[in-house]
């Protein structure tokens, strides 16, 4: 299945197709040739550095990497720290090319190499901890629950789940970027007016330096309980006009009021234990009954995610862009301006170089958002 994938993905990253009429209706075709030359390549890259990397890690796992450097790393921690090295370094090409290189050639990146680089070791120290401590309790519940493993990870990744999302905007998120409240009164007031007729109670509207890093603007809702904040990136404030930003802080104010947080984690649990069953099929099936579990089960039960993963991107992106539609919905009806959101998604649509006509097999398969142009259509039929 990610094979098939994987040459969908790459034909219609070369081969688009024709933009539908409508789109003409909101963006020139220059604008539509503009968002494709930005996001073709880019794809094209990520898929075959993909396919690179799932083969360096069979290789490493059941090929000659096993018999060379995985024999050579009985020790648990070792073999962990190697699968993660292994992972970082066939995914580092596609990171610079992709976060830097082409950033920086069509001028949306503002920072310098070197502090490209000072967040990239940071956050490859963050995942390197997580990453072998993950693996080392995944191998010691295996060793010492050889049939009801799944169980017990299922349950421990979905306590992880809920701690991370509940800590992560105040511990993680503050090591990459600086996080104020709203200075500005219109805002305020704006706020404050919108979560009254919204009826729910906005803790933190907090603004992120992201024109450190980049001259792209966005937003988003994060967090749980006591952490849940909307943030939206200075450069949304500094490039916008105040009725789009009004409809953007609606449409994060609509996640909030839907619960779409708290419906994630829900599914993301539901999905943790179905995905942790299949592993444990898909390990009794790999090793013999009765065989002694070595280290390289980590590398097999790896593999086994990246590539359930890659192949339930569809399904996962089908659930956020569903989550998105009832936000935009929410946002027109609670601002009874429809107009000022169609306005943001053409303007930040043009600004981000989105691509405003992707062949549908790279919306359905790897969109979290409708296209521009689905968002549009469908703001308009809902108002």
């Amino acid at each position: 299945m990610a094979g098939v994938f994987c040459l969908l993905y790459l034909w219609f990253a070369i081969f688009p197709g024709q933009a539908a009429p409508e789109t003409f209706q909101y963006f020139s075709a220059k604008q539509v040739s503009a968002g494709r030359d930005y996001q073709r390549l880019p794809r094209i890259i990520s898929i075959l550095g993909f396919v690179l990397q799932i083969g360096v890690l069979i290789w490493f796992v059941f090929g000659k990497g096993k018999d060379g450097i995985g024999s050579g790393a009985r020790n648990h921690m070792v073999y962990a720290v190697l699968l993660w090295l292994v992972l970082r370094l066939t995914s580092l090409p596609v990171q610079y090319f992709r976060g830097y290189y082409w950033q920086k050639k069509w001028g949306f990146l503002t920072q310098s190499l070197f502090a490209w680089w000072k967040d990239y070791f940071l956050e490859a120290g963050i995942e390197l901890v997580l990453f072998t401590a993950g693996l080392l309790i995944l191998y010691f519940v295996i060793g010492h629950w050889s049939k009801t493993w799944w169980v017990i990870i299922a349950g421990l990744f979905s306590l992880w789940l809920l701690i991370q999302t509940y800590l992560w905007p105040v511990i993680v998120a503050p090591l990459f970027n600086e996080f104020t409240p709203v200075h500005n009164p219109a805002i305020t007031e704006m706020v404050e007016e919108l979560a009254e007729r919204a009826g729910i109670e906005v803790d933190e509207v907090l603004v992120m330096d992201a024109g450190r890093r980049t001259t792209k603007a966005n937003a988003y809702f994060t967090g749980l309980g006591r952490t849940k904040r909307i943030v939206l990136y200075d450069t949304l404030l500094q490039n916008y006009p105040p009725e789009q930003v009004k409809a953007v802080v609606a449409h994060e104010m609509g996640h909030w009021k839907l619960g779409h947080i708290t419906k994630g984690v829900g599914l993301g649990i539901l999905g943790s234990f179905i995905l942790w069953w299949l592993a444990g099929i898909m390990l009794s099936r790999t090793i013999p009954f009765g065989f002694r579990y070595g280290p390289e089960v980590m590398g097999m039960v790896v593999l086994f995610l990246i590539l359930s993963s890659f192949i339930s991107s569809p399904l996962q992106n089908g659930i956020s862009r569903y989550m998105e539609r009832e936000a935009d919905r929410f946002a027109v009806i609670l601002t009874e301006d429809v107009q000022s959101s169609v306005d943001l998604q053409v303007n930040i649509s043009r600004k981000n170089l989105s691509d405003l006509a992707p062949a549908p097999f790279i919306e359905w398969f790897g969109y979290s958002h409708p296209s521009a142009v689905k968002r549009i259509e469908q703001m308009r039929e809902n108002y």
